[in-house]
């Protein structure tokens, strides 16, 4: 059976506050709540349009440097970008591939981007980063609660 809530963090654990997305996640997953299903990778691929299949909704969560801190939370919508052609794709790019596969509109996907400083190889997390990471996780309590 299929959770009907996909938690997909992505990221480089060795490479400082990249890690962000796939610790946010490992915190959840270790929440152990039902309906809830967690997945990371080091990057978002065209083969994750199959993980957007049989959804109520999906939470992507990535580090970034662009954004305000602790973190900002944005709805997203399909969109084919210069990211389609590449190794790594933006989510908005996946829930395209999901829509040209199925003729339908993926699942409603929101993006929580999580502040990070620093993402030099071989780095461990920022203090900063770790301060947003947990103001984030208090946020996504919330959210899957909902």
């Amino acid at each position: 059976m299929i959770a009907p809530t996909l938690v997909f963090g992505w990221g480089n654990p060795s490479r400082g506050d990249d890690a962000l997305g796939p610790l946010f996640v490992d915190r959840i997953a270790e929440l152990q709540l039902p309906g809830v299903e967690c997945l990371t990778d080091f990057q978002l691929q065209v083969e994750h349009a199959l993980d957007l299949e049989n959804r109520r909704r999906i939470l992507f969560v990535d580090a970034s440097i662009d954004t305000a801190p602790p973190f900002t939370v944005k709805r997203l919508e399909a969109a084919r970008d210069a990211s389609f052609t590449t190794h790594a794709m933006t989510p908005e790019a996946v829930m395209q591939v999901y829509f040209e596969l199925h003729d339908e509109a993926p699942p409603p996907c929101t993006l929580l981007a999580v502040c990070g400083e620093r993402f030099e190889l071989g780095e461990g997390i920022s203090p900063a980063a770790a301060s947003h990471l947990a103001a984030a996780l208090a946020w996504a309590k919330a959210w899957l609660a909902d």
